[in-house]
């Protein structure tokens, strides 16, 4: 067997530390006779599971216990409607921050419960850079704030959190949490799609803040009430069970790591050497503001682009994987989430040395 260094946006690599011990378990879960998959989702056995895959993650984040950690199913996607459905509370404004391709679905969905005011827009810079603070043009009446802090898509993260004032700031950080260290008390909510940096896809992970939950719009499905799920443990209904014990486990690996302070250091280093090769070169080139370069999905081109299919047929050869760009971009987007060993980063800073030394 020889596994590839996958730089997929999503489904993403998974630690093979994670993935062995989930083999080794996959049969038998702590001498339970059944697997994780089987589990009824009430039983101890299962239970136990849930509780420490919760109490993890709040000990990795540092999350306070004025906040709800629920596991949801419907993907970040589904958070887009839930949001306004939730959170307007008896306003009838938004404020989003349009950033990217994330930026544009949760306006959409958005749009169909209020009036959106976009408190910043870059769509005139092609998505090319985060906005500054000093640009952000906040409705006073608006009932929250909405970001996407970092663009898979376009590879754009914002360098700091916005200040919004008293107003609750709610993140889709599904392609960025848990890759450095974050004061979750900033936020009123944060929600992620787990398949990047969590685990395996089905399950998102929505941290918000008790405050926030009770006052939905007349008509919101049960499901849809994040208080259905707060006053269930997420077990209103049968949650992801797999998604959620190998999340428990990816937790695990992160406190073995060090923690997040520890992940954020390898993660940057990971990024500035994959940068660095860009840069150094006139082969390669990164369209987005150096300021705004994201730690987790680098986008590149090739300066001549009948080149991209060699690029991606050469590169497979020597097993780096899913590095073609997003089809509404175009180029190369190598994604290097936290499972992305550097070995993996320097695989591909040799390959792209290689490559334009043979087609340069």
């Amino acid at each position: 067997m020889a596994r590839v260094f996958n730089f997929s946006a999503g489904p993403a690599m998974l630690p093979q530390a994670v993935i062995e011990k989930a083999q080794a378990e996959m049969l038998d879960w702590n001498g339970s006779g059944m697997s994780v998959m089987e589990m009824s989702h009430r039983g101890k056995e299962y239970m136990s599971i849930a509780e420490k895959a919760e109490a993890d993650l709040r000990e990795v984040m540092g999350i306070p216990s004025n906040y709800k950690v629920l596991f949801l199913q419907g993907g970040a996607s589904s958070q887009f409607a839930m949001i306004p459905m939730n959170l307007l509370r008896g306003a009838t404004t938004a404020d989003y921050l349009n950033t990217g391709d994330w930026s544009k679905k949760a306006i959409a969905e958005a749009k169909r419960y209020c009036t959106v005011n976009l408190a910043a827009d870059t769509s005139e810079d092609n998505f090319t850079r985060a906005p500054a603070q000093s640009e952000l043009k906040l409705s006073a009446d608006a009932a929250y704030v909405h970001y996407c802090p970092n663009e898979t898509i376009r590879g754009v993260e914002f360098p700091y959190i916005p200040a919004v004032g008293d107003k609750p700031l709610l993140a889709d950080m599904s392609s960025t949490i848990l890759s450095r260290p974050i004061d979750v008390s900033k936020f009123g909510m944060i929600y992620a799609g787990a398949q990047k940096n969590i685990g395996p896809a089905g399950l998102t992970v929505v941290i918000i803040r008790e405050d926030l939950i009770g006052e939905t719009l007349a008509g919101t499905p049960t499901m849809f009430d994040y208080k259905t799920h707060a006053e269930n443990d997420s077990m209103y209904n049968t949650p992801p069970t797999y998604s959620w014990y190998l999340a428990g486990l990816v937790f695990e690996w992160i406190k073995e790591q060090g923690g997040l302070a520890k992940v954020a250091e390898v993660n940057e280093r990971k990024a500035a050497k994959l940068y660095a090769a860009i840069d150094g070169s006139d082969f390669y080139a990164n369209p987005v503001e150096v300021a705004s370069r994201s730690w987790m999905n680098v986008p590149f081109t090739l300066a001549n682009a009948e080149l991209d299919a060699d690029f991606l047929a050469e590169a497979k050869k020597v097993g780096l994987t899913t590095l073609k760009g997003h089809r509404s971009v175009g180029g190369m987007r190598a994604s290097i989430y936290n499972a992305m060993p550097e070995a993996g980063i320097d695989t591909l800073v040799a390959f792209m040395a290689e490559f334009e030394k043979k087609h340069g």
